[in-house]
């Protein structure tokens, strides 16, 4: 018996690899990872392509019901199905090691990530720095520790992927309160909130003497629905990212940091504006 993990790529049924779609057919239960991550399609088009029924593993089942998925794999195949690249979400490492503490062998088919898939927008992919989440603001928590991230990353000319908030399953503070299981609807952050939340932190940081190292004119990349057919890439200013029209989810956004002439001209393919682009971007070829 063995525990698979397999990534399913980024856009859809299809994006499976073989290998991975063998062992998802021959596997004895298969589980799908619904918390880090969305498919543009949902668990019917894959149960309807696999030719196999699919659990749903939440946040919960996975961290509270992690040893009945291992216990399985004791004794039969057990699949768990992750979009992108199982090790995209450090959740999936905590599974390997409860199963390396059972006996329990595993495997790990890999598939492209949203960490890989990025140079699409033409920034090369070894000159980023720290990936960065960049989490919902709420009325009385307003964390800024993700600017200092893109800040030290830029520091050094590095450019910052940042991955933008999920919010699946959460419950009000009354719904939590009462102990009832009523759910929010999912909300998935779009590059305006993304990029308002920087703005307001380069604000904060102007009204307490700092001249912040990013700031409206620095040139940043969103993107929407990557590895799909209605991919959106969209360059430019974060101001004007705070503007940009994208869609539906999921987004990211880069901040860059020294640009490459070479990187530029791929970056040009997607700007927004491109006077705007010029006037900035060069500054920070040096």
């Amino acid at each position: 018996s063995m525990l698979y993990l397999v990534g399913l790529g980024l856009g859809d049924a299809k994006d499976i690899t073989v290998k991975g779609l063998e062992v998802v057919r021959q596997c004895h239960r298969v589980y799908l990872e619904a918390y880090t991550s969305i498919l543009t399609v949902g668990k019917e088009a894959l149960e309807e392509f696999y030719g196999r029924e699919l659990i749903l593993a939440d946040r919960e089942t996975v961290e509270q019901e992690a040893d009945s998925i291992l216990k399985e794999a004791d004794v039969c195949d057990v699949a768990f199905l992750v979009v992108g690249d199982p090790f995209g979400a450090t959740t999936h490492s905590d599974l390997v090691l409860r199963a390396v503490k059972l006996g329990i062998p595993y495997k790990v088919i890999h598939n492209a990530s949203i960490m890989n898939a990025v140079g699409c927008c033409g920034l090369q992919l070894y000159n980023f720095g720290e990936t960065v989440s960049i989490v919902f603001w709420t009325d009385t928590w307003k964390p800024e520790s993700f600017f200092d991230k893109i800040k030290r990353n830029r520091q050094n000319g590095m450019h910052t992927l940042c991955l933008l908030d999920i919010k699946v399953k959460e419950q009000s503070l009354e719904n939590l309160m009462k102990g009832r299981k009523i759910y929010e609807p999912p909300r998935y952050m779009s590059v305006n909130q993304a990029a308002e939340q920087l703005l307001a932190v380069i604000q904060n940081r102007r009204l307490q003497g700092e001249e912040p190292e990013i700031t409206e004119n620095t040139v940043c990349v969103g993107l929407a629905r990557v590895g799909t057919p209605d991919q959106k890439i969209a360059a430019g200013t974060l101001y004007q990212m705070s503007t940009v029209e994208l869609g539906g989810p999921l987004h990211s956004l880069i901040v860059t940091g020294i640009m490459h002439p070479l990187e530029l001209e791929m970056l040009k393919l997607f700007s927004v504006d491109s006077s705007s682009f010029e006037n900035n971007a060069f500054q920070r070829t040096t």
